[in-house]
């Protein structure tokens, strides 16, 4: 589990799967895997490998591999948006703008994109655009993949200070999906931006208490929060979970030094 906290975001990734089209040969015939051509499976092949690796931190292969996918399959937006991320990810900004514009000319309603698009933004510092964006995309009625862009829309509150609207967003992220542990990790942290110990303490419990969705930051976390409850049993029993588990983390020797507001 990679748990986006500290108001942060791992940015998510549309499946690569190609979606179920209707035929045009055959209107009432569902188009599947078998109606596809040698080119269209290698570039969804490539694709997911690019993704894979994009996902492991492996920027350059990613990037071999999502090159191979436009190769072979030139008008696949969903390459073309991963092309994007992944040259963001490596501070190439002018070619992840790039690699948008061309998704967004071969499919303009694609909604990957436009969602990565508004998250640039905010990573920028261009948080009224993004929130623009973020608001057109929810107010598609196609658009399906809700709870990833209201997690996006209040992490973007937050790096703007936002708070009560972060709080917003992130409450409705959470509602949509519960069980993700970046919509309750996200949601804590900004609770206690507000200084709303008691409810930020119930959701980073939950997180912490989840079956391998707890980690260094969740774990330091609820630290922080025990500590502004003024729990000094619980600061400690936290404090020895991350120690044990994650001894080598940032959030460890944090904790070791006492520098609970950093």
């Amino acid at each position: 589990m990679v748990c986006a906290a500290a108001l942060g975001l791992v940015v998510s990734l549309e499946g690569c799967a190609a979606r179920a089209t209707l035929s045009a040969e055959s209107p009432l015939t569902v188009a599947t895997a078998s109606d596809q051509n040698d080119a269209e499976r290698r570039a969804l092949v490539r694709l997911e490998l690019a993704s894979l690796y994009f996902g492991r931190g492996q920027s350059d292969t990613a990037l071999d591999e999502v090159k191979l996918a436009i190769v072979a399959k030139p008008d696949l937006a969903d390459a073309h948006n991963l092309r994007a991320m992944i040259y963001a990810a490596m501070g190439e900004d002018r070619l992840a703008d790039e690699s948008i514009s061309r998704a967004l000319q071969i499919s303009p309603s694609h909604g990957a994109t436009l969602h990565n698009q508004a998250w640039l933004w905010c990573q920028r510092g261009r948080h009224a655009q993004a929130q623009a964006q973020f608001e057109a995309l929810l107010a598609l009625p196609q658009y399906r993949d809700v709870a990833r862009t209201q997690l996006a829309r209040g992490l973007c509150f937050g790096r703007n200070g936002q708070w009560v609207e972060a709080e917003s967003a992130l409450m409705r992220a959470y509602e949509l999906a519960p069980a993700n542990p970046s919509a309750g990790v996200n949601l804590a942290e900004v609770l206690l931006q507000r200084r709303d110990f008691e409810r930020a303490r119930f959701y980073i419990a939950r997180v912490n208490d989840g079956v391998g969705t707890s980690n260094a930051q969740t774990l330091w976390l609820a630290v922080r929060i025990e500590r502004k409850l003024g729990r000094e049993t619980a600061v400690r029993q936290f404090g020895e979970r991350l120690r044990e588990q994650f001894p080598q983390s940032p959030e460890a020797s944090l904790f070791e030094r006492g520098r609970f507001d950093d």
